[in-house]
Formats: C-alpha cells, structure tokens, sequence
C-alpha cells in the first residue's frame, strides 16, 4: 500500500490542495490523507496556536502512514511545502511535492498588481466577485500578527534544513504567485541535494496552484512523477 499525505499552508485548509488529492484518489487506490492543521480550516482559529503545533500534527499523521503502508509520498503547499521538506529530512520518505513552497514569501511586484485589479473591480462594483478578495479578506481579518511570527518560525526551522533533502522531489510555481515569488522554487531546486528533481513552472496559476486554469497538465505531471520508478 502506498501512502499519501497532502498538507496545506498557513491560514489554509485541505481545499487549497484538495483538487490533487481528488486527481489522485481517482487515478490510484493509494491511501490518502489531508489533515487540517491545528487553527486552520474554514474559520481560523489561530489565537495561542504555536508553530511546532503545525509541524506536530503533520509529523503525527506522517507517522500513522508510516507505519501502515509500504512506501509513503509527501506534497506540501506553501508552508507546508517547508513542513513537508522538514519531515523528508528526518523520516523515510519516498518522494517529496513541493508546491508554491514558502522558503521566500510575498511578491511585491505581483501582488501590487493584484492590488491594482482589484482597485480596478471596486470602482467597476465587481470587486465581492473577485475569489482573491473574498477568500483573503477573511485571512487578513482573522489572522493574529503573533500567528504570522510563528509562520516566520516553521520558515526559520525548514528553510536550513532544505540542503539535506536528498529523496526525489518535484517542485512547482506559479509565475503568476503574488504570495511566494518564482524565486523561490529556483533557490530550492538549486539547494536541495536530491539528483532527481524536476522543476516546473504554471504560466497561469497564482498562489492557489492546485486551482490554477493549468492545474491538470501539473497534476499529470505530479502523477507521472510519483508513478515512475
């Protein structure tokens, strides 16, 4: 039995990674896990939650499939793409995802842009139609600045440790990502010690890559990638 664990990112939930996870319940009778993060899901409720809380309960449920199947998968988005890279490093892990990973955070040039069009549909009276401004209003309403300091904590305890993954991994970005900058997937394809690792790049997907317009020529590859030997 292969296992398959899919972790989201930070004020997420499994619906930012849930398309690649119905891709692949589809296509294989692997053992599929998306776990909601301690102060995650629809509501946030990320008062008091530590960092390590997040990198606990991923490494629990790492665990569980560790030791009820024979070879186990990890894709990580966003922070938990670093959450992801953390636990390749200290368990026995075949294969490693990487999507939209945030070892660097926050394009400015790209969400300056995204900025401007949605100051574009406000003065049109589109602006509650737009999915980036319902979605991250609600985030920034309901996020506690300490909460991001403990982001900033998995970044300070992931990012170091990105040299010693050495398992085949795939990373993917999105050019269009106004949270985490292209740059970031080339620094850790070049960091990583892993000789097979493949890298590519969505033309269309902003930070939600997995609902990207492109979305399934990635999860193809992700599965032809996860499939070889």
């Amino acid at each position: 039995m292969i296992g398959c664990l899919l972790i989201h990112g930070f004020t997420g939930s499994p619906f930012e990674v849930e398309p690649l996870a119905d891709y692949l319940k589809e296509r294989t009778d692997w053992n599929i896990v998306v776990p909601t993060l301690p102060g995650h899901g629809k509501t946030l409720e990320l008062k008091g939650i530590k960092h390590i809380e997040w990198i606990e309960h991923a490494e629990s449920e790492l665990k569980t499939l560790l030791d009820t199947c024979d070879e186990v998968y990890v894709i990580g988005f966003s922070m938990g793409g670093l959450i992801a890279s953390y636990l390749s490093v200290k368990y026995n892990i075949a294969k490693l995802v990487l999507l939209s990973a945030a070892a660097y955070y926050i394009n400015v040039k790209q969400l300056l842009k995204d900025i401007g069009n949605l100051i574009e549909e406000g003065i049109q009276g589109n602006i509650l139609e737009n999915e980036l401004y319902t979605r991250y209003k609600l985030k920034v309403t309901q996020t506690p600045i300490l909460s991001t300091y403990e982001f900033r904590k998995v970044v300070r305890i992931a990012r170091p440790l990105l040299r010693k993954v050495n398992i085949p991994t795939f990373i993917a970005q999105g050019k269009n990502d106004g949270i985490v900058p292209p740059k970031a997937a080339k620094y850790i394809y070049e960091t990583i010690s892993s000789k097979e690792k493949n890298l590519f790049y969505s033309s269309e997907a902003k930070h939600l890559i997995c609902h990207s317009g492109d979305r399934h020529d990635l999860f193809d590859k992700i599965y032809q990638f996860l499939q070889s030997e």
